[in-house]
């Protein structure tokens, strides 16, 4: 495994392997690894003849006074990880490689981000297609692997690469938990002892609204009201509780069926922010 730092050293190293008809798999991350983003390598791993993964923290997706300079960074751990799971190359640049001094061009998003965690961070998907895109063309690789519980990354991302005719083939990779059921996430590590005992309910009430609405769609509604007054009182602040279409992220006026559905939602615990995911259809 290669750790490469410069755009041009990684893009004249896989063009030999393109020239040799070697298929690219690619996973972006901004390091802080954990089993999750593991469980992607690992299945972009079986897609492809040559595997990277990025770890870069990016500037751009990061709102004032969001936690940008205390995100957590240790590339010789990631590095050691990403040699776990068969990782060929590492591509890390810092923010100088990735952008110039000055920026001119900037991503516009409609409706998409209108609901969700794009509603609560209207600046933040922006970042995120932004840091991608370019990526994508660096890397130029044949398949790229997203975690679903980023969902509303996931979406754009898809929409991205079909509106923009990027040749990639994207894949989600599913949800990785710990047993208590709380969704992995690098933001675990700013829960205290206390929090992280109160986290998994975030999870248990996503799936209590999923059942509610398997039992009686027409009570959707009402379940999520429920649902985040339960949350309140175990102690969480809720930035939202929501099902939206996967299709277009949109409310929906009822639950149909042969509609695919997003329950989501993102809560605080002190000063941590949390997101989770559930995708169903109707029985």
């Amino acid at each position: 495994m290669n750790i490469i730092h410069g755009i041009e050293e990684l893009r004249g190293t896989l063009q030999q392997h393109r020239l040799e008809n070697r298929t690219i798999g690619f996973v972006p991350t901004m390091g802080a690894l954990h089993s999750g983003h593991l469980s992607l390598m690992k299945e972009a791993r079986k897609a492809c003849d040559i595997l990277v993964a990025s770890i870069f923290v990016n500037p751009t997706q990061f709102a004032p006074g969001e936690d940008f300079e205390s995100y957590p960074r240790n590339l010789e751990q990631d590095a050691e990880q990403c040699g776990t799971v068969g990782v060929d190359y590492i591509f890390a640049p810092d923010s100088r490689e990735m952008y110039p001094p000055e920026t001119y061009i900037r991503f516009e998003i409609d409706n998409l981000t209108r609901n969700l965690c794009g509603h609560s961070r209207p600046t933040h998907f922006q970042g995120v297609l932004q840091v991608v895109s370019k990526l994508f063309n660096i890397v130029q690789p044949d398949v790229a692997l997203f975690g679903q519980k980023d969902i509303q990354q996931y979406v754009l991302i898809e929409t991205l690469v079909k509106e923009f005719n990027f040749n990639i083939r994207i894949m989600m990779g599913e949800t990785v938990r710990d047993d208590d059921g709380l969704a992995l996430s690098s933001r675990n590590n700013y829960l205290s002892k206390e929090e992280r005992s109160i986290a998994p309910g975030l999870y248990r009430s996503l799936s209590d609204i999923h059942a509610s609405i398997q039992d009686n769609p027409e009570t959707w509604q009402a379940a999520l009201g429920q649902q985040r007054k339960t949350l309140q009182e175990k102690g969480f602040r809720i930035d939202y509780i929501s099902i939206v279409r996967y299709s277009n992220l949109q409310i929906p006026e009822r639950l149909e069926k042969d509609e695919k559905y997003i329950i989501a939602g993102a809560v605080f615990l002190g000063e941590t922010r949390l997101i989770d995911n559930i995708l169903f259809k109707l029985n």
